[in-house]
């Protein structure tokens, strides 16, 4: 399934916002402005329907409780509110599910958090509607979704399977290099690449050398010097690593771990690992970051040549401050999402009539629509004393 459509109500920078999505999507925008925010909707769905030590509670509370998810601009209306909605091929905007959230504070003695609202639909066909006669009968059943119960979304299960595979990537180097010497517990799901070694060795070796060999080929085309890529255990520990070898005057002198790589080096490697792990939607946070601004162009092409040979092609939604990036001809305008900071929040909008004219006479992204996200007064920033 693919995610054609999301509606916000309250939900942190957006007091009411609907965007459209491509089978590639691109967020842009200035800082602060929600696109970080914008992604965690789907985080905080998929934490939703954990099978274990999830649910509506704990998700709402691991960010800050609903004072925090609540959208600033919220004044009379509570609720915070999402809906989805679904379509079965990459290519077809219709939708064949929709799923709506809602939930508040029970707003007298302890306060509870209480779903509002929940509704599943299958084309025109509703399955689910709440709050029903046994939530309004014991208002404790609405303390949990039914989309996180297995006894209860037996008819729309295809959702909470969909919601639990959501993979968000924003792998942090330094994270992966000093693991070792880095105190503290990994977080869940580990979205900045903690334990992206131990990731690879879990995977069959047949799979890991066919992912492995894909990503030489880009490899060598954009780490100078580069020969091969392999993966090895230690001989003492067991502990998996990635080992490059580069040219060197010296047989086998110039190979190197994984703690050597440079920091871009890493990020594109973890970019190139995910895009080939899996077929659920995928978030990825500025993959520019620490890459040359030539690679940074060829992402949009990097990722659609890997999905190319996926049996099944992944849903991807970017978020992205890049120049270099959006500068790519190839990207689709129809997946590029604007936001835009108002008085009353976030405001979200695709690429206009007028920006589309320009991209027709032969302009791209970062030409045409990246400008319009220039916070304005930026210059008094060098002037500051």
């Amino acid at each position: 399934m693919y995610i054609t459509y999301l509606h916000l109500k309250n939900w942190r920078n957006f007091r009411d916002a609907e965007i459209h999505f491509a089978p590639r999507s691109y967020l842009i925008g200035p800082n602060a402005v929600g696109k970080s925010n914008l992604l965690d909707v789907f985080r905080f769905l998929r934490d939703v329907c954990k099978p274990s030590g999830g649910g509506l509670q704990k998700a709402v509370e691991d960010r800050g409780g609903v004072s925090k998810l609540r959208c600033l601009h919220a004044r009379k209306d509570p609720e915070v509110r999402i809906e989805v909605r679904f379509s079965d091929r990459i290519d077809d905007s219709s939708s064949s599910w929709r799923y709506v959230l809602g939930f508040r504070l029970e707003g007298k003695g302890a306060q509870r958090l209480l779903v509002s609202t929940e509704e599943v639909w299958q084309g025109d066909q509703r399955l689910l509607s709440r709050p029903d006669p046994a939530d309004k009968k014991d208002l404790q059943l609405l303390t949990e979704t039914h989309l996180e119960q297995t006894r209860t979304n037996a008819e729309f299960r295809n959702l909470s399977d969909f919601f639990g595979g959501i993979t968000y990537l924003h792998l942090v180097p330094q994270l992966l290099k000093y693991g070792d010497k880095i105190s503290g517990n990994r977080l869940e799901d580990d979205p900045f690449g903690q334990g992206f070694l131990e990731r690879i060795a879990k995977c069959t070796e047949r799979t890991r050398n066919a992912r492995l060999r894909k990503m030489n080929k880009a490899l060598k085309a954009a780490v100078p010097q580069f020969k091969e890529l392999r993966f090895k255990k230690d001989d003492n520990t067991g502990r998996p690593h990635l080992e490059a070898l580069y040219e060197h005057h010296r047989p086998n002198a110039g190979w190197q771990r994984e703690d050597d790589f440079s920091d871009g080096t890493l990020r594109l490697l973890g970019i190139m690992w995910t895009l080939q792990e899996g077929d659920s939607l995928l978030l990825i946070e500025e993959p520019e970051l620490s890459l040359h601004q030539s690679v940074v162009e060829q992402i949009p092409l990097l990722m659609n040549s890997i999905q190319r040979e996926m049996k099944q092609r992944r849903q991807i939604i970017v978020s992205t401050h890049s120049e270099a990036l959006l500068s790519n001809k190839g990207i689709d305008s129809k997946g590029v999402i604007v936001l835009e900071s108002n008085k009353e929040g976030t405001n979200v909008r695709l690429v206009t009539e007028e920006e589309e004219k320009g991209l027709d006479a032969g302009f791209s992204i970062a030409e045409v629509v990246l400008p319009q996200t220039r916070p304005k007064n930026v210059e008094q920033l060098g002037l500051w004393k």
